[in-house]
């Protein structure tokens, strides 16, 4: 689905509300939260998708930690979860369904995760994701739009894994490489999630689809604050800059900028190669934080410390141009 087509299908219809509810569809964020009691609120999340590995096992395990992340970026802890398959029965031995499902379950259980449940239907294109559930303080909950001027971003994972992706569908990338960006993708958020607890964070979503600036237009879309970007801060994936000069880079990076091209302020000195990759379309990506700019430094100390390692401030939160993203 390109990017702002749930939008468009969602326009005019009239969403049910309830005074419990925290974050929904009024106010579009990573997760559904809702209060059940003034010390208790439950996260609700849901994401699957086609096959991004050729391994089955890693698949599942990339989609179970995508799936956990959006529980993570509300700065909840994931409980249960259901399994949810599209399997090509007629194409596919059982032998591939059943390492998909291991793969997911064996994250879930890295995760402390429950699995409860699931749904399975035949499908001429195979899927895997899983639906979780959380729980988090009701006044602890961390949305997208708590950005507030002054608040450094440090982002927890390298960009790039679209393009390699891309790459490897090609037959372009080592086996060293491959190994790297699976990994990657399925390491959970859970580290840097617990270290959030720690800090006073004010706004937090995590890096996927629409790619780090278009998930950073969602925080900034129609506010009365801007972020500058520092490009050179940002960690990225080194191989990820050759291929995207080569032009292996996916059809959503040219989807993800058109959409949001007009909120996005570029320096003269920023290459296409990079701009391609701070709009590439992100597997299972990092978490983006914001907190204040006191408080940056011990952040990304404490995320070090605990493995996080290519954590890094990548910018901040300004007041002026309103509504827009500025790279530099």
């Amino acid at each position: 689905m390109a990017p702002g087509d749930l939008e468009k299908a969602l326009c005019g219809i009239e969403f049910p509300d309830h005074p419990d509810l925290i974050v929904g569809l009024g106010s579009p964020d990573d997760a559904g939260v809702y209060k059940l009691t003034d010390e208790l609120a439950i996260i609700q999340t849901v994401d699957f998708f086609t096959p991004i590995v050729d391994d089955p096992y890693w698949f599942g395990q990339i989609a179970a930690a995508n799936a956990l992340s959006d529980i993570y970026a509300m700065g909840g802890k994931p409980i249960t979860a259901m399994n949810l398959v599209g399997f090509p029965s007629e194409k596919m031995g059982i032998d591939i369904l059943r390492e998909i499902l291991k793969g997911g379950i064996d994250k879930l259980t890295e995760a402390e995760v429950v699995l409860v449940g699931g749904h399975s239907v035949d499908d001429q294109e195979l899927k895997y994701g899983l639906s979780v559930t959380g729980i988090v303080h009701p006044k602890k909950v961390l949305t997208k739009r708590g950005l507030r001027p002054g608040d450094s971003l440090v982002l927890t994972k390298p960009l790039g894994t679209g393009i390699i992706n891309t790459a490897i569908k090609a037959g372009l990338a080592s086996e060293k490489l491959i190994d790297y960006v699976t990994s990657l993708m399925a390491a959970l958020n859970r580290d840097a999630a617990e270290v959030m607890q720690c800090f006073n964070i004010h706004a937090c979503t995590d890096i996927t689809g629409f790619g780090l600036l278009g998930h950073l237009a969602e925080m900034v879309e129609k506010t009365d604050i801007g972020v500058k970007i520092e490009a050179f801060r940002v960690p990225i994936i080194e191989d990820a800059v050759e291929f995207a000069s080569m032009g292996f880079v996916p059809a959503g990076t040219r989807k993800n900028y058109e959409f949001r091209k007009d909120m996005v302020v570029f320096s003269s000195e920023i290459s296409e190669v990079t701009r391609d990759i701070l709009f590439d379309p992100q597997t299972s990506g990092g978490l983006l934080i914001s907190l204040e700019r006191t408080e940056a430094a011990d952040l990304l100390s404490e995320l070090k410390s605990t493995g996080v390692r290519d954590a890094a401030n990548i910018g901040e939160v300004v007041t002026e141009p309103r509504g827009k993203i500025v790279i530099a």
